[in-house]
């Protein structure tokens, strides 16, 4: 009975050690979701659902490069710095081309699309999708991979 107790008792405490040791590597792993080296599709603005554009050049998209985004915003192109850390996302102030909608809608997404960038304060992915989120969680824009990568 003498040895059983003492088994029993290294076993718990072998059990602590590993536990204490998972913990540990818990606490060191990076929540951080990368969103760099791919070009991501807007296919959602808020909830609803956004179509691309005839030519996918000129589709709402971003790019993330370590420290600056790039992309289009329907009609103009777009760049900024930003900063991310964890599930937070932050963008720098939006440079934007001039270019003319040739259509109101294209010109109300454009519009709506970078009111969604400048109200970004974090963001989640999963898988090959990318949602920027306001500071409630509350889901502005949904983008997609795009699918060669």
């Amino acid at each position: 009975m003498h040895s059983f107790v003492l088994r029993t008792i290294r076993h718990a405490a072998a059990l602590v050690v590993c536990a204490a040791a998972l913990m540990g590597c818990a606490s060191s792993i990076s929540l951080d979701e990368p969103i760099e080296s791919r070009v991501w599709f807007l296919t959602a603005l808020g909830m609803q659902p956004v179509a691309n554009a005839a030519n996918p050049q000129n589709s709402p998209q971003l790019t993330f490069d370590g420290t600056h985004m790039s992309g289009m915003g329907g009609c103009n192109r777009i760049a900024s710095s930003y900063e991310r850390q964890g599930n937070q996302l932050q963008f720098g102030t939006i440079a934007v081309t001039r270019m003319a909608c040739l259509s109101a809608e294209r010109n109300e997404l454009e519009a709506g699309f970078l009111a969604a960038l400048n109200a970004t304060t974090g963001y989640r992915v999963s898988d090959t999708v990318l949602w920027l989120l306001d500071t409630n969680g509350q889901t502005l824009a949904k983008f997609e991979a795009a699918k060669d990568q």
